[in-house]
């Protein structure tokens, strides 16, 4: 694999971590709205369901996503690699996930599960590798429990099978989303290995992006949680760490446009009622911080349509 190809594509040391049911394609559009540079990731993709259906809302991307990574899920090698081969013609980066934490997932042997079989995990890593010509990533995490922190070991592991880059989340499996990520220990990682590494966990502003960078010593980070509510994150993230400039967040007035835009976007991809619903999720993110905002919540959420939900928020009173 030429380096060069890998190096461009994480030039901006950020990217949008991939998010199951999250980074989908009106999200991602949001924050290449902001950054034309960083790498965005799309959520999670079942090996196993893209198998069976390939034409699929999941996979959609604007000419304009680039640098854009999929990534796939599952501990198949060959039906892994098959789909890493029909996602080429829309990725410039193929991800494997070795750190999904959740219980559905692990329970199939799929995502941190893979962490306690480095030799399956490896062999995945190989099977891809020999049937895509774009750069490979896998992202993973400390280890499945405190007792079981392999994650130099598999970082190696996962290197010499034929990974490019790699991301990694400063919490173990039993962690969840629980506790502090631990940068400190990612440092390990990046001392013991020659590809690039980035960060995950906890980075939610740029402050955290520069303290994630210091104390992993790592050559990125990577955005999750932190995106949600302020797609703007990752553009003032890069402009800091490229310019030195430090840009400040949305403003309330400003947030509860993105908040509009979003909706809007998700009900031009999915239509009014399913877009909306969808949309559901990501208010309590953009109204963190708002006076009331609880109160204003429990009324969004129970809006159907697009002209009282954009109502709503025409009388929403700017007080934090």
């Amino acid at each position: 694999m030429n380096n060069n190809k890998l190096y461009k594509l994480i030039s901006s040391r950020v990217s949008l971590a991939p998010m199951a049911g999250i980074t989908d394609y009106v999200l991602r559009s949001l924050v290449r709205e902001y950054s034309k540079t960083c790498l965005i990731t799309t959520e999670m993709i079942s090996s196993e369901a893209l198998t069976q259906v390939k034409d699929t809302a999941i996979t959609v991307r604007d000419e304009n996503h680039s640098p854009i990574s999929y990534q796939l899920s599952g501990h198949k090698p060959k039906m892994i690699a098959e789909c890493a081969k029909y996602l080429e013609k829309f990725a410039d980066m193929i991800d494997i996930n070795m750190g999904c934490p959740v219980n559905k997932v692990v329970k199939g042997t799929d995502g941190c599960a893979l962490m306690r079989n480095p030799d399956l995990a490896a062999e995945i890593v190989r099977t891809v590798k020999a049937e895509i010509s774009i750069p490979l990533s896998v992202k993973f995490r400390l280890g499945y429990t405190f007792d079981e922190l392999n994650f130099v070991e598999f970082g190696q592991k996962m290197q010499e099978a034929g990974a490019d880059f790699i991301t990694i989340h400063g919490r173990t499996r039993s962690q969840m989303y629980g506790g502090k990520a631990d940068w400190k220990r990612i440092s390990k990682l990046k001392h013991n290995i020659d590809i690039p590494v980035f960060a995950n966990g906890d980075i939610v502003s740029i402050e955290t992006a520069a303290q994630c960078l210091e104390e992993s010593e790592a050559d990125g980070v990577a955005i999750g949680r932190g995106a949600l509510g302020d797609p703007s994150l990752l553009s003032r993230i890069e402009t800091y760490l490229n310019k030195g400039e430090y840009i400040p967040p949305p403003g309330p007035e400003e947030k509860i446009e993105i908040l509009k835009k979003h909706l809007l976007k998700e009900v031009e991809f999915r239509g009014e009622d399913v877009g909306i619903k969808f949309c559901r999720k990501f208010i309590p993110y953009y109204l963190n911080g708002f006076a009331g905002a609880s109160k204003l919540r429990g009324e969004l959420v129970l809006i159907d349509n697009l002209k009282d939900f954009f109502s709503k928020l025409g009388g929403v009173r700017i007080k934090i």
